[in-house]
């Protein structure tokens, strides 16, 4: 298997390389970690993940310190790093970007005391962050969210659930989407900070993915939460949750090329050792066409995914349709990338515990999470008709 090394891409500057020295030294020391690591239970491993994260000062980059807001976040760096951290562990992925996802609105929206709070603790890896934003009937349609939450006196009253909530069970807050009046759709959500512990929030055993991470559903049952705990002006929410994704939207595809440039390496590693028909597969005109197309594949990723960081990050503007093309184009072309590689493998391809089924599996979710590939050609081609107006 080739290591990991950064794309020569134009969207990079001086700081990305010095952050990809980080990055090798977080990988060696996974490399020498990785049989310690398979010992464990995967909570234990997203703590240990954690710690490390925390402790190689890679959590920086999707946590910044208190009194920073949006501006000091390089999507480019986060999309770096996940690209990087999947390539070897999507459980180490998941842990990073969950508590990125997880603290967004609060670097974002939330005081300086909620700040002060939570954003050191979370930094550090002394507290875990999650973002309840999904519920059961609604999938990727945010604006029919049903979880209520009734104000009453400074205290609002939070009843419902949420569902698939990464980092459910575990986490020591929620950020969590609720209606708050009447308005319809959107425009009646606001955004609360809910701490683990507050009485009426419970959370469901784990669920069972076929790319396992801890997750479960979250459930609220009269929880209190107080008017301090808000993030943002009531009937903010759709637009809490909406910011968070502009940011991190983009490095779901960045994760999805980091399994896809993994399935590449494995493979052409694969095709010159096995030997069919005379001759290794390397030799095969099919093969070379199969992995050609592997290599437009990741090379296309690449350039979706770092043309949106880069415009959010050089040119300051919003990136709702750029964040989109990166999420959809990383995660099928991935798709199809890794796709390609079971083929070619065979029946080790498909044999459960192999490197490439379980990248087939990591991989499968990512078109539907943070939002399916159809609801991003929504958004894609909504966006391009509003541009030319």
């Amino acid at each position: 298997m080739t290591a990991w090394a950064p794309l020569d891409l134009p969207f990079f500057e001086e700081k990305h390389a010095a952050l990809a020295d980080r990055l090798k030294a977080w990988l060696h020391w996974f490399e020498s970690s990785e049989s310690e690591l398979d010992a464990l239970s995967m909570q234990e491993q997203c703590s240990r993940f954690l710690q490390s994260l925390a402790q190689h000062e890679l959590l920086d980059f999707a946590v910044p310190a208190s009194g920073q807001d949006a501006s000091s976040i390089d999507v480019r760096s986060i999309c770096l790093i996940r690209e990087a951290l999947s390539y070897v562990s999507p459980l180490a992925d998941f842990v990073f970007s969950m508590q990125g996802i997880g603290t967004a609105a609060i670097w974002m929206h939330g005081s300086t005391a909620q700040q002060e709070k939570y954003l050191p603790a979370c930094r550090e890896g002394r507290r875990v962050a999650a973002l309840a934003l999904t519920e059961l009937e609604g999938g990727s349609d945010v604006a029919a969210t049903a979880c209520r939450a009734e104000r009453k006196g400074d205290v609002y009253v939070l009843n419902g659930s949420k569902a698939w909530i990464s980092n459910g069970g575990m986490a020591d807050q929620y950020i969590i989407i609720a209606r708050t009046g009447d308005a319809p759709g959107a425009k009646g959500l606001s955004a609360f900070l809910v701490d683990a512990d507050t009485p009426g929030l419970s959370t469901g055993p784990n669920v069972e993915l076929i790319a396992p991470h801890p997750i479960s559903e979250v459930y609220l049952d009269n929880c209190n939460v107080p008017e301090e705990n808000r993030l943002g002006a009531s009937g903010d929410g759709f637009k809490v949750a909406m910011a968070t994704l502009d940011i991190f939207r983009s490095s779901v595809g960045a994760a999805a090329l980091g399994l896809a440039r993994r399935a590449l390496a494995e493979t052409m590693s694969r095709m010159h050792e096995r030997r069919l028909f005379g001759g290794t597969m390397a030799e095969m005109d099919t093969v070379r066409m199969r992995v050609a197309d592997m290599v437009v594949d990741v090379d296309t990723a690449a350039l979706a995914v770092y043309r949106a960081g880069w415009v959010r990050d050089v040119r300051g503007r919003r990136i709702t349709k750029e964040a989109s093309i990166a999420k959809l184009v990383g995660t099928e072309h991935a798709f199809r990338v890794i796709d390609t590689a079971v083929q070619l493998f065979g029946a080790a391809g498909v044999t459960h515990g192999h490197i490439v089924e379980r990248l087939y599996r990591d991989i499968r979710p990512m078109r539907i999470y943070e939002g399916a590939s159809e609801v991003q050609k929504l958004i894609i081609g909504r966006q391009a008709l509003r541009d030319v107006q």
